[in-house]
């Protein structure tokens, strides 16, 4: 199977299973690291990102569904989820740029109001399809409650616009109003971001 992508981290191939047709993601060993400690940390990061997804997937974000897991190759065997990256829609079809910015803040709020922080929030890891937001790449994710790091996703995202979106950053309020709608913690979380954000000013 051909590598359609690899990363610093990881390698996605596409396959198939059970025949449904599939994405796999494999983790690459690092020459560098004792053999036994990168089994571990692969097979730890493997079983974490597999038990985020489908955590995030139970809590009503559309995720991909896992259909295997193997910790000694480190590898996630996942439904493909074909579409368009939602980089690419808020580029080219300001109809939709509302309605997205207000689902990407109500899907964020889900992750954050369940404990969950995605830990690479870019437009380049949600797809289209369907009328729908999918959530993608929960590698950098954790299981957290600490609103520093609830923060820090905020962050990225407003981040993320400021890099792909800047002809439609003013659009980022409706993300956010979004969020505070569907977040209890909102409020604290901007006081998070602002306070992130003062720190890289005088750094």
């Amino acid at each position: 199977m051909d590598v359609i992508r690899r990363g610093a981290e990881a390698e996605i191939r596409l396959g198939e299973f059970l025949g449904r047709d599939t994405v796999i993601k494999s983790r690459i060993p690092k020459r560098y690291r004792l053999k036994e400690l990168d089994l571990a940390l692969r097979a730890q990061r493997t079983r974490n990102e597999a038990r985020l997804i489908q955590e995030a997937r139970r809590c009503g974000v559309p995720t991909p569904i896992i259909y295997d897991v193997d910790l000694g190759t480190a590898e996630i065997v996942m439904e493909r989820i074909t579409g368009r990256r939602v980089k690419d829609v808020l580029s080219e079809d300001p109809e939709l740029i509302g309605p997205l910015c207000r689902e990407i803040g109500r899907l964020v709020a889900l992750l954050h109001s369940n404990g969950i922080v995605h830990g690479d929030l870019t437009t380049s890891n949600m797809i289209y399809r369907d009328g729908m937001i999918w959530m993608i790449d929960f590698s950098l994710g954790s299981r957290s409650a600490e609103m520093e790091d609830i923060g820090v996703d905020v962050h990225l995202l407003k981040r993320a616009f400021m890099s792909a979106h800047s002809e439609i950053l003013d659009r980022f309020g409706e993300v956010i109003d979004s969020y505070c709608n569907n977040f209890a913690g909102c409020k604290e979380a901007l006081g998070k971001l602002e306070e992130i954000e003062s720190r890289g000013r005088y750094t």
